[in-house]
């Protein structure tokens, strides 16, 4: 009987002892299997949703379901998936295999050699699925079932390489002769499923309502059957058209929005014409030809003046006006020029606007500039040149049917961007009727400026004032929005030493009646033309220290309807939680409180003609899956990615708060392993930038790191990952680090359960400068990893950003680096920042990442912290991965920084034995073939 109860007993315990299994810890070779979603779409109707859940690396799966859960397909590979306007078919790319992707790298493929895309079409109603193979290229219309795909060009198959060689010469000489004359165009109507291919296509434009499709031919010179030339296809009537004729470059097709109008930019010159031009031709279908609205050097236009052929092509909403760019005829190239036998140099001068640096950055650009214009093609080819050398950036109203565009102009103000960061702004209104010009500003500012949906206002932020100012155009009147709202609508928390940022504009209600502006918290409603200010959010977010933010859910809409409920997402400024208020943008209630929870929640899309919303929600144990719902409170579940994560010891997060030396409050967050046990001392990391506790609810999928520190890898493998929060004093940039890590540290050290002795610091960029200032401060970390730091303020400060090409002066004036002076005003202040100076106080183990190709930090900053330090004979480390920039990009690079980084950390902090790379070293005469991964052997 005792026997029999013990069996019993011991049965009933298996289910605990099998939940006390102990997790595994997360190890790099995981990376791969944790997922995430991505390119989630819901139809109009609010029926259906798809969505793809992508692996780190390797094949994504297409999911399309309804919003009720129903799984309706799942496509191996899908990407870029759209619903059609009438919410019938869902239309996507299907992408190569991702190992046959990888087996054609190795052998070192063409391009048109590469696996192809295929696309896929399926029908909601049937399930049937259609596919086509080789796509280059898409267009489904934005209001009609039509869809429209680029076939790629064939490419030369392998068995070829057998065959005569002549025949292999004909065959390629095709194939060169059929890059320049296009490939396959097919347009289908996926209702009736009627199918038309056009052949030597080499760009097209599908119209907005679907009713046609132009195209640009360019035929093979011996052929009988196929004409050059500009095509529309009338889809209706099946009737193909040839609006213009002849060999040459077709570019910027454009329709109407109601598909009634085209224009289009060609150039029909010789094949060996030195400059060609292009000139710029419409159509309204009422005759057989496309007639020329504008050619090189017409008479409107300035000397040497044509349309450009990189402009884009835009109608006006009503289709009255026609948008394009025009520039000066290129300049033509010396044939003459024998390429060994000339100078090659660059020519930096004092009074040129942008450095050298710049100009070669945006070579490319500058090359293919091109200046607004607006042309009316039923008022006799009204022309009026809306930008120019002096007025060159431009931007539209949404609504473009406005009488008036934004321009504005630095010019004669560039040079002071070296040391400012940016530039003074005139602003002007330009006349797309008159080309008047009406200036809103009567001398340069700091501004930021915008223009209404509507047109109906030019809105801008000076920063000199720190408010919102409104310019009307109807009366020309400029008003102060902000003036006499009570609040603050600067950075309220700004601690460095330039002009404090708006917190910015969330979105303008219909007909520009109002606009909804940003303060710390809450969200105001202002009438842009009265400048009446009420607090939206009735000041509960100031009031609970909650920060209200909104953005329009419905894709495409450009403002809030007269009747819209708004979704307004929430922060927690105090415990972090995130959730959604809502109110209707007509009513003067308080915001109603839906959710607020310890969840990170994503912004909503919402179904076009349906309330069904589609979002991700996410914590530190949930990834981030897909919901749908009505109201946020039931939700449907779509997705359930990673289950593999309870196979392993994960990690938590809680906010801790300390007090600084100076009397600060400070605040953190504190990650710890799923098993953590109080009787027991963890090794800790700190990890830091500026201001990280926001992302308390953040999911952290392990994942191999670009440079930062891995959360879920250390926390999983037994680390304590600390994240202060730091703020700074101006001029004061490395104490103000000490200030913060160090007493957020000591503060932590208090607990049993943090073994002091073994703490490690780990930073990247303004985090790594940061690391390397604190080893010079004191001895009480263990080991330190330092990314792409600056060390030496003096030598970086007159350096290149490389990435842009702008200098890095403004950082250490007005941004970052917070010096708050030149170098030549506050020398002491540069070398007491600087860590080089104070070297020889490192007592920690350090490794720095400093990379070749590093375009924001001077790499060679890497370089004098190393070869510093080695001269005093301290234990440093530099890795300099070949070609990179200043955060891992290449894959292979990270998952090899991520193993170094543990193995680093492991040692100094859990004394584990040392791999090869940091007892020895690697040689070069090894480099690649030697890692030094594997464990050192003494």
């Amino acid at each position: 009987m005792h026997k029999y109860l013990f069996l019993l007993a011991s049965l009933a315990s298996l289910p605990a002892l099998a939940q006390q299994t102990p997790k595994k810890p997360l190890d790099h070779s995981v990376y791969d299997q944790w997922q995430s979603i991505a390119r989630q779409r819901i139809s109009d109707n609010g029926k259906y949703v798809l969505f793809q859940v992508k692996p780190q690396q390797g094949d994504a799966t297409l999911y399309l379901k309804t919003t009720g859960n129903q799984s309706l397909r799942q496509i191996s590979r899908g990407d870029s998936a759209l619903f059609t306007a009438d919410s019938k078919f869902a239309v996507f790319t299907i992408k190569p295999r991702y190992q046959d992707v990888r087996q054609a790298r190795i052998k070192k493929k063409k391009p048109d050699q590469m696996p192809q895309d295929s696309i896929g079409i399926y029908t909601l109603a049937t399930g049937k699925l259609t596919k086509y193979a080789n796509v280059k290229s898409f267009q489904l219309a934005e209001e009609a079932p039509v869809l429209a795909f680029l076939a790629m060009k064939p490419a030369i198959k392998d068995s070829l390489k057998k065959a005569p060689v002549d025949t292999v010469k004909k065959i390629t000489d095709r194939l060169l002769e059929t890059k320049k004359e296009g490939a396959p165009l097919t347009v289908i109507s996926l209702v009736t499923g009627k199918l038309r291919t056009f052949e030597a296509v080499t760009d097209y434009q599908l119209s907005k309502t679907g009713n046609r499709v132009a195209f640009a031919v360019a035929a093979p010179k011996d052929s009988k059957a196929l004409k050059s030339g500009l095509f529309v296809y009338n889809l209706a009537t099946s009737s193909l058209r040839q609006l213009s004729g002849g060999r040459g470059v077709y570019k910027n097709l454009a329709f109407d929005d109601a598909g009634q109008q085209l224009a289009f930019t060609a150039e029909k010159h010789p094949e060996k014409a030195l400059v060609k031009p292009f000139s710029l031709y419409y159509s309204d279908f009422s005759s057989d030809s496309a007639r020329l609205l504008l050619a090189p050097s017409a008479s409107v236009l300035k000397a040497g003046w044509s349309p450009s052929g990189f402009g884009k092509v835009l109608f006006s909403d009503n289709g009255e006006k026609l948008f394009f760019g025009t520039a000066p005829d290129p300049i033509p190239q010396d044939t003459t020029l024998v390429d060994f036998e000339h100078a090659k140099l660059d020519i930096w001068n004092y009074k040129d606007d942008y450095l050298q640096p710049m100009q070669l950055k945006t070579l490319k650009k500058d090359l293919q500039r091109n200046y607004l214009a607006v042309i009316y093609p039923k008022r006799a080819n009204k022309f009026i040149q809306l930008e120019d050398e002096y007025l060159r950036d431009s931007y539209m109203a949404e609504l473009n049917n406005a009488e008036y565009v934004l321009a504005v102009t630095d010019t004669a103000k560039r040079v002071a961007m070296q040391w400012e960061g940016n530039t003074l702004k005139q602003a002007y209104l330009v006349s797309t009727r008159t080309g008047e010009r009406l200036a809103i500003n009567p001398k340069a500012a700091k501004s930021r400026f915008q223009i209404s949906p509507s047109g109906k206002y030019a809105i801008w932020y000076d920063y000199t004032s720190k408010n919102w100012f409104s310019f009307t155009t109807a009366t020309h009147k400029t008003t102060n929005l902000t003036a006499k709202a009570g609040v603050v609508f600067a950075d309220e928390e700004n601690d460095s030493p330039d002009d404090p940022q708006p917190y910015g504009i969330a979105a303008w209600t219909k007909d520009d009646a109002a606009v909804l502006v940003y303060d710390r918290y809450d969200i105001w409603k202002i009438n842009p033309q009265t400048g009446t200010a009420t607090n939206f959010t009735n000041a509960v977010g100031r009031q609970h220290k909650l920060r209200f933010r909104y953005s329009i859910p419905v894709e495409k809409q450009k403002f809030i309807e007269p009747k819209d409920e708004l979704w307004l997402l929430v922060q927690d400024d105090s415990t972090k939680q995130w959730g959604y208020y809502k109110k209707n943008i007509a009513s003067m209630k308080a915001p109603q409180r839906v959710v607020l929870a310890p969840i990170g929640y994503s912004a909503l899309m919402q179904a076009k003609h349906a309330d069904v919303l589609v979002y991700t929600k996410s914590n530190v144990r949930l990834s981030a899956d897909l919901y749908t719902s009505r109201d946020l409170l039931k939700e449907t579940k779509l997705s359930s990615i990673n289950a593999q994560q309870k196979d392993y010891n994960w990690f938590t997060a809680e906010l801790v708060h300390w007090t600084t030396p100076k009397g600060y409050p400070a605040t953190g967050v504190l990650y710890k392993p799923e098993n953590f046990d109080p009787t027991k001392k963890y090794p800790m990391v700190a990890y830091f930038y500026e201001k990280l506790s926001d992302g308390l609810y953040k999911y952290t999928a392990p994942a191999p790191t670009p440079s930062r520190l891995d959360i879920a890898l250390f926390a999983s493998n037994g680390y304590l990952v600390f994240t202060p929060d730091i703020s700074y004093t101006i001029g004061e940039p490395g104490p103000s680090a000490v200030e913060f890590v160090n007493s957020g540290v000591e503060s932590l050290k208090k607990n049993a359960w943090v073994d002091g002795t073994h703490i490690g610091l780990q930073g990247q960029s303004w985090g790594g400068y940061q690391v390397a200032y604190l080893i010079t401060q004191t001895n009480i970390y263990a080991a330190a990893w330092a990314g792409a730091p600056v060390v030496n303020m003096t030598s970086a400060y007159g350096g290149i950003r490389w990435e842009s090409g702008q200098s890095r002066q403004f950082q250490y004036e007005r941004t970052q680096s917070r010096i708050g002076g030149t170098l030549w005003e506050k020398p002491e202040v540069y070398i007491r920042n600087s860590p080089l100076f104070s070297l020889p106080k490192v007592q920690t183990p350090v490794v720095i990442m400093s990379n070749d190709a590093d375009g924001a930090v001077p790499w060679y900053q890497g370089i004098e912290m190393f070869t510093d330090l080695r001269r005093l004979n301290k234990p440093v480390w530099l890795l300099q991965y070949n070609g990179e920039a200043h955060n891992l990009v290449k894959r292979e690079n990270r998952k090899d920084i991520s193993i170094r980084e543990l193995q680093f950390f492991d040692h100094y902090l859990k004394g584990a034995p040392a791999p090869v790379w940091l007892e020895k070293g690697v040689p070069a005469v090894e480099k690649g073939r030697n890692w030094g991964l594997e464990v050192s052997k003494q």
